[in-house]
């Protein structure tokens, strides 16, 4: 720790050190920096205003060019004036005089013209010259009072042209006038060479009144912005806010820029700006070479510390690391095998109080022994000698070890011995770990039984699967056998209709045995996967279980059996899923019936129990039968355990009733329970914690109306199976019913869309069909814009008969449905009854 701890001072010293010397070369940057951009701000101060001047300077030279012509056109006036000249011979001149004008000037540049004896002489006249009254104009008053000297107007908007101009005008000394140029604003150019302008400056000349005369920019803004951002930049100047060296503008790029200024005799300023990036450029470039050593130095001292830290966290993670795996071990030690030597760098009381702390490896391995478990005490004097360790040694072996019971004062408890080679170390030495690993071996030797009780057990559940397939083959094929057996006899007495009619009749209680086989699989397939949905509703408990015994009261009748059923319930009226009870009460009635004989006896009981305020029903399913093994009994709610003892050739099924009404009733939130005695009979007592509700049940769709007569009425039959497609016409015809036939749901949607409303008494919709499932056809159905697409009996026809699939149905606005394979009684008692209740809406 204090090793530690000075390494973390010496670094942190170091760094600072560095960190120092970087912050004070940081500060003379920065100070450095500062110094030179306020001198060079101050240079481009007065740099720059000496070339505002200098281009103000150029521009008063290039107005007397102005001046020169002007005078010119004033003398030669006075001239004429003198030698009598009249109007038109004024006239002529002034036209003259305006095409030599062009010629030096350039065409479209000036407008000349003359107020002379009060009469306006123009080279250009103007529409309504006559009546301009020029005597009050500001030019002509300017002139008069300048008494011969050349006057410049500030930029103005022409009467006449309506265009910006400037006006040069002068008094004649002779005549009694006035000689004037208009030059347009536009137009407005200076013959000369300005001085080249730095990188991104920009020169505006203004008049007295600050409008823009003339402007050397790369700036892109429209005229009359650019204006604006001039007249601007004059107030700010005129208000002095401008006259400091580090003062500057915000341009229309958004750039920073200093501005220098002149103002020329007549009034008119001369300003330059230029971009802080152009005075500033080398400063800058300077600075970003400074930035980067700057930086490349940081990164350095960075660096190197990370790089410092770095191996000093690597130092104190292996000390660390070494001191864990150190505290892991009760006992380390440095051994030689080639020297025979050992040294002890933590040792064991046992051995700390008999061995000195440097000894002879032999001595180490022969105190060690006297404390290990007897029987693999050789074991680790062999394994552990130094000849041994030499051989491996020499075999490049990095570690070697295992496991054995240690005598701990009186007990003994589990430790792991290991010896660790390394390159770093010398030929034959190496580190002798003992480690105690009491509960690690316990726990390693309770897994280890934990899996050796699981694979016997798989073993188990595998066999009792392969019984089950077995039986499942059996009792499958038996009664397809049958359907395949009696369809090949049947079709050798076409012609003798009793005997057709009694083959038939064996087929279908052949098919619906193999229909019972198949849905007991689903169903089992199903709740293993946690796929069934409970559909919690309201219904009458006693009319549920009455209902559910109704077939096997005829059954008993036939068979010669006793069956009752008693049902003693206060609330009868329940919260729960009717159907998944009825498929427990199918699945316990049909048992014991299957393994009751002529004369025994079945009984329903169900009583309603107060459990804690609230109510409990009970239902028991006893039977005077074969009973059950007590050896069989633990594995009846087992998925693929059948009793073998009693159930002989003649009794079909899957063995999958009891796990389907066990897994039921788990997820009801409820119990079962078996008894049973060989050759006695069998008990089954069935809790449900139903929830009770007042007043009655509400009647199922079931209920709700009676059936009508089919004669007659329209089908629309909607199924893609050529097969179930000729089945179900020709028995709804025989019914009496007319059938259109659609191929898939599109074509129903299609062919219900184009008949007259009610052509169609009734919809048969088969769930799965290509293009369009049975759902979406319903839906679309449904969504038609005609009067009885909302109230048309539609009867899903599908072999998911489950409660989710049920659900589908009914959120699609089906009406009701009917499981494939379809018995055609239940068919038509369920369209009769949808037909009825159609009639009565």
């Amino acid at each position: 720790m204090k090793a530690r701890t000075r390494r973390r001072k010496r670094i942190f010293r170091q760094v600072r050190t560095n960190l120092l010397v970087l912050l004070a070369f940081l500060v003379i940057g920065g100070v450095s920096y500062q110094v030179l951009r306020n001198e060079l701000l101050k240079n481009a101060k007065e740099t720059g205003t000496a070339l505002a001047k200098s281009y103000a300077a150029e521009e008063r030279n290039n107005l007397t060019v102005y001046e020169t012509l002007i005078a010119f056109g004033a003398e030669a006036i006075d001239w004429r004036v003198q030698e009598g000249a009249g109007r038109e011979n004024i006239q002529s001149w002034i036209t003259m005089y305006f095409q030599r004008l062009e010629d030096v000037l350039g065409e479209g540049t000036v407008d000349p013209y003359a107020i002379v004896n009060g009469q306006i002489v123009a080279a250009n006249p103007w529409e309504g010259m006559e009546e301009y009254d020029a005597f009050h104009a500001p030019w002509y008053q300017a002139a008069l009072e300048a008494d011969g000297q050349v006057v410049f107007t500030d930029v103005y908007t022409d009467s006449v042209y309506q265009r910006p101009v400037i006006t040069v005008a002068q008094k004649c000394r002779v005549a009694n006038g006035v000689l004037a140029l208009d030059i347009f604003a536009e137009q407005f150019q200076f013959k000369t060479n300005l001085l080249d302008l730095p990188e991104g400056a920009v020169f505006f000349l203004c008049d007295s009144a600050g409008n823009l005369i003339y402007a050397q920019t790369d700036l892109k803004s429209p005229r009359a912005e650019l204006e604006a951002y001039v007249t601007g930049l004059l107030d700010r100047v005129n208000q002095g806010k401008l006259e400091n060296y580090d003062a500057y503008i915000i341009d229309q790029d958004g750039r920073q820029r200093s501005i220098y200024h002149s103002t020329m005799s007549n009034g008119w300023t001369a300003l330059v700006t230029v971009p802080y990036d152009t005075i500033l450029r080398e400063l800058r470039q300077a600075s970003a070479v400074f930035c980067l050593v700057f930086l490349f130095c940081l990164l350095s001292v960075s660096f190197l510390t990370w790089r410092e830290l770095r191996l000093s966290a690597r130092m104190e993670r292996a000390n660390e690391t070494a001191a864990v795996l150190g505290n892991s071990c009760y006992a380390l030690y440095r051994v030689d095998v080639f020297r025979d030597t050992y040294e002890i760098i933590k040792g064991s009381d046992y051995i700390m109080e008999r061995l000195p702390k440097t000894g002879r490896y032999e001595d180490l391995t022969r105190v060690v022994s006297e404390v290990i478990e007897e029987g693999a005490c050789q074991e680790y004097l062999d394994s552990f000698s130094a000849v041994s360790l030499q051989k491996l040694s020499g075999q490049g072996v990095r570690e070697f070890g295992g496991d054995f019971l240690r005598r701990f004062g009186q007990e003994y408890r589990w430790v792991n011995v290991e010896i660790l080679f390394d390159e770093i170390l010398a030929q034959g030495e190496g580190v002798l770990c003992f480690r105690e690993v009491e509960q690690e071996k316990r726990r390693q030797l309770e897994e280890r039984k934990l899996l050796e009780d699981a694979l016997a057990s798989s073993r188990q559940s595998e066999k009792t699967k392969q019984a089950f397939f077995s039986n499942m083959s059996h009792d499958m094929r038996t009664p397809l056998n049958g359907i395949i057996g009696l369809t090949e006899v049947a079709k050798k007495h076409v012609e003798e209709p009793e005997q057709i009619r009694d083959y038939l009749e064996k087929i279908t209680v052949s098919g619906r045995q193999l229909l019972g086989l198949i849905n007991d699989i689903l169903d089992m397939s199903r709740l293993e996967q946690g796929k069934v949905v409970l559909d919690d509703r309201q219904f009458d408990l006693k009319d549920c279980i009455e209902d559910c015994a109704a077939p096997f009261r005829v059954q008993a009748g036939e068979e010669g059996k006793d069956f009752r059923v008693t049902c003693r319930l206060e609330r009868p009226v329940v919260l729960g899923d009717p159907f998944r009870l009825s498929q427990i009460m199918n699945n316990l009635l049909s048992n014991a019936f299957k393994f009751t004989q002529r004369g025994d006896s079945i009984g329903v009981e169900v009583c309603q129990l107060d459990f804690q305020g609230r109510a409990k029903y009970r239902i028991v399913v006893r039977d005077t039968g074969l009973g059950m093994s007590k050896e069989f009994l633990p594995q009846i709610f087992e998925p693929y355990a059948r009793e073998t003892r009693f159930s002989a050739g003649q009794v079909v099924g899957t063995g999958l009733g009891m796990p389907i009404v066990k897994s039921l009733v788990t997820q009801m939130s409820g119990q079962i329970q078996v008894e049973s005695t060989l050759g006695a009979g069998t008990t089954f007592t069935l809790d449900l914690p139903f929830q009770a509700v007042g007043g009655a049940a509400v009647p199922s769709a079931d209920q709700a109306a009676e059936p009508v007569s089919l004669e007659g009425k329209h089908i629309l039959l909607a199924e893609d199976n050529a097969v179930n497609m000729e089945i179900a016409a020709e028995l709804l015809a025989m019914y009496g019913m007319k059938v259109t036939q659609a191929w898939d749901g599109r074509e129903a949607v299609e062919v219900f869309a184009a008949s007259l409303p009610y052509t169609f008494d009734a919809i048969l919709m088969d769930m799965q069909m290509p293009n369009l499932d049975g759902c979406g056809a319903a839906r679309q159905i449904r969504a038609l814009s005609r009067p009885d697409a909302a109230t048309v009996p539609i009867l899903a026809v599908t072999a998911n008969a489950f409660a989710e699939d049920i659900a589908a149905t009914r959120a699609a606005g089906m009406n009701g449905h009917i499981s494939k394979p379809i018995d055609f009684s239940a068919l038509c008692f369920t369209l009769g009854r949808l037909l009825g209740e159609a009639e009565r809406s």
